[in-house]
């Protein structure tokens, strides 16, 4: 096998899988050349620049027989990624990265190829990188539900039991007080999870230049639930140069106030589910072992509470 065809796995995807992972994790990071492998004989793929990945995935780009550029995306079989194939054959391609093929055993995906180095943080005037996000939020939000998806109301529900002891783990009596605020806010909109299909992660580097249009969607976590929980990713993206303004509460009512135009929401209810997109990062901190609530989660809800 010469240089250009070895399969190394990135250093970064490999720490990811075998840093906390157990012996299935580390069998599958010590398979994945050969799953590669077993994937461009199978599809008839060749392989065409060099491999990328992210904290879960390893990305392969190729050519299909017919010379159609398209890229081979491996990850382990698991809830979220049965939910993305879910999604991602629901969308055929409307608003999202159209999905070629897949082996439902093994959660390997062909997806067509965009421009991974452009993503919509590229374009300069935040005003219109928000309303190009929110009409692709609007085109997934528009297709009906199939089955098979978690709802907002289950995780609405786990995440409530979970409160009393995430709230004993706080240090600082503010917090403490947060988390109850955002939990209140929880609980009076659990009884109405809504019924769309969300994307749950779609900030300005999950949206990719595209041949086919303009911009794309990529990497969805999709559930059925009220498009108010999918906000939070928009308003926190970019958050480092959101911070160095040194008015960010002033950039997130801006672009949670585009956001509620276009797609058409109720703002009260909006600020609720956004409030409950808080509490989910919050409990996810506090079980990786924080014991304070990260400043930018409260800068968001700072700016949608106190105006």
């Amino acid at each position: 096998m010469s240089p250009s065809e070895r399969i190394d796995v990135p250093e970064a995807l490999a720490r990811s899988y075998t840093r906390n992972g157990g012996e299935e994790e580390q069998a599958w990071i010590a398979g994945l050349p050969a799953l590669v492998t077993e994937f461009l004989d199978r599809w008839e793929l060749k392989r065409d620049g060099g491999l990328s990945s992210g904290e879960a995935s390893l990305v392969v780009p190729v050519l299909r027989v017919d010379g159609t550029r398209a890229v081979l995306k491996l990850q382990r079989p698991r809830e979220e990624t049965t939910a993305a194939l879910i999604g991602l054959r629901t969308w055929n391609g409307n608003g999202m990265v159209r999905l070629l093929d897949h082996d439902p055993v093994s959660s390997t995906m062909l997806l067509e190829r965009l421009d991974g180095s452009r993503t919509l943080a590229s374009v300069e005037d935040d005003d219109v990188a928000m309303r190009i996000l929110a009409e692709l939020l609007a085109r997934l939000h528009s297709v009906p539900v199939p089955g098979g998806l978690r709802g907002l109301g289950d995780i609405a529900g786990d995440m409530l039991k979970e409160v009393p002891q995430a709230v004993a783990s706080l240090t600082a009596p503010t917090d403490r007080q947060r988390l109850h605020r955002w939990a209140s806010a929880v609980d009076e909109l659990a009884g109405e999870p809504g019924d769309r299909m969300l994307h749950w992660d779609l900030h300005y580097d999950n949206v990719l230049a595209a041949e086919r249009e303009p911009w794309l969607a990529i990497d969805p976590e999709p559930l059925v639930g009220d498009p108010g929980f999918d906000l939070w990713p928009a308003l926190d993206t970019g958050w480092e140069q959101i911070a160095a303004t040194g008015d960010a509460l002033r950039v997130v009512r801006r672009r949670f106030d585009l956001l509620t135009e276009a797609l058409e929401l109720d703002r009260g209810r909006a600020t609720g589910w956004t409030l409950g997109r808080l509490l989910q990062n919050t409990l996810w901190d506090i079980e990786d072992g924080r014991t304070t609530i990260d400043p930018s989660q409260i800068a968001v809800a700072d700016a949608l509470l106190e105006r």
